[in-house]
């Protein structure tokens, strides 16, 4: 689906650099992956309140090592 959205003119500058640079191949990209890198951010924080709010879980102590020693994916 297509929508259009306005952007202040710095974002579109920066969107368009990125493009100049070969770093994306289109503006509907940066905004794409943007958007999806917020959505995980969000289901974390959400998760992270989930967890918080059931207490301390001695089973998890290994996972959350794990986890936090893992490279994260972003894109």
């Amino acid at each position: 689906m297509q929508i259009a959205v306005r952007l202040p003119d710095s974002m579109v500058e920066f969107l368009d650099r990125l493009v100049a640079e070969g770093q994306a191949p289109s503006r509907a990209s940066v905004v794409e992956r943007a958007l999806a890198r917020e959505f995980r951010r969000q289901i974390a924080a959400r998760d992270a309140a989930i967890l918080a709010e059931a207490g301390a879980d001695p089973d998890m102590d290994s996972l959350a090592d794990y986890a936090a020693r893992s490279p994260l994916d972003v894109d």
